[in-house]
């Protein structure tokens, strides 16, 4: 059986490595936070609230991600039909311009020709359809109105679809300060319960952080070879990131969170996965059972789909699994998340 070893990782403390997550949220969050109490210690472990407070940042991080994701596509599309409302405004223009000075030439030599009443007509379509008008039409002119009034139908359709999509896009942006504002609040508590800790207590956790950092290291992946050519690529571009700290919303190369882990490493294989893993849940090929899982394979964790990460082999499992750790491998019925099935891409 081959062992997997990578370069010892960087000390990292359940507490001290919120300097990069949740103290930045306890300076950006501080009025939310204290605003919602914390849960009371007597009720249960200090640890235990700690774990179920980071359980739901990263639930609230997968939506986030989410909604950052839409807003970026919703703004790509904005900006697509803006750019094609106004070049239709200008080739309308010139056609304005051009029937315009018809019509100046007609009322010099003694009035409106038919031609320029259909353009002033509250229901040109109607007055075109008139046998005896398109008799002392112009074939030109026939067509220059009609291009005109299809063109300002064209050039109106763009604008309004720009205006929905702007609204949506409004809508969205205010959806991500919410769930910003929700993931930083409860940062925020966890490092408030983790001050609450005396020295020996906060050293204990420290020293369950560096037993997980040093199982990662000494992870047996066993030797199965991957399904696809795809996920070993991908999988490997994952192994590189060992060690590096899970952020909120980060999507690498320097730091990640579960599903930013996984689109990243996918990216780096020429493969565009969805950014949440509620998405990336049905990017592929379902896997249902463990057994059949390769190498590469992604591996969706708990009952509403909110973590990701690779199958690593023998049971193991290669995520970024919440704040205050780091990028690392873990048994999967260690991981304390329930196995949903796997995703073959």
């Amino acid at each position: 059986m081959a062992t997997h070893r990578r370069p010892k990782p960087q000390r990292n403390a359940y507490g001290t490595m919120l300097t990069v997550t949740a103290t930045a949220a306890v300076a950006l969050s501080a009025q939310s936070a204290s605003a919602d109490p914390l849960p009371d210690p007597n009720k249960k472990g200090v640890k235990a609230q700690v774990d179920r407070l980071y359980e739901e940042a990263t639930q609230a991080t997968e939506k986030y991600s989410g909604a950052k994701e839409k807003a970026g596509t919703l703004q790509k599309e904005v900006e697509v039909l803006q750019d094609t409302a106004a070049r239709k405004q200008e080739a309308l223009n010139e056609l304005r311009n051009r029937i315009g000075g018809i019509a100046a030439d007609q009322y010099r030599s003694g009035g409106l020709a038919p031609s320029m009443q259909l353009l002033l007509s509250s229901d040109p379509d109607a007055y075109l359809d008139q046998a005896t008008l398109a008799d002392q039409l112009g074939a030109r002119d026939v067509s220059d109105l009609q291009k005109f009034q299809v063109q300002q139908r064209e050039v109106q359709q763009q604008r309004t679809q720009a205006a929905t999509k702007l609204t949506e896009l409004r809508d969205t942006r205010a959806e991500l300060g919410r769930k910003k504002t929700e993931i930083q609040g409860k940062l925020a508590k966890a490092q408030q319960l983790l001050n609450t800790l005396s020295a020996k207590e906060r050293a204990k956790i420290t020293q369950e952080e560096d037993r997980a950092n040093r199982d990662s290291a000494r992870a047996d992946l066993g030797n199965e070879a991957s399904a696809s050519s795809r996920g070993a690529a991908a999988f490997a571009a994952a192994k590189s990131r060992v060690g590096m700290p899970y952020v909120w919303g980060a999507s690498g190369p320097g730091s990640f969170d579960c599903s930013g882990l996984t689109s990243w490493a996918f990216k780096q294989a020429g493969v565009s996965l969805p950014r949440t893993s509620q998405d990336q849940a049905n990017a592929g090929t379902r896997i249902n059972s463990l057994g059949d899982l390769r190498p590469g394979d992604l591996i969706i964790m708990r009952t509403d789909l909110s973590h990701v990460g690779f199958y690593a082999g023998n049971g193991q499992i290669l995520h970024s699994p919440k704040p205050g750790a780091q990028v690392r491998y873990e048994s999967i019925a260690r991981s304390g998340m329930p196995f949903m099935w796997g995703v073959r891409i």
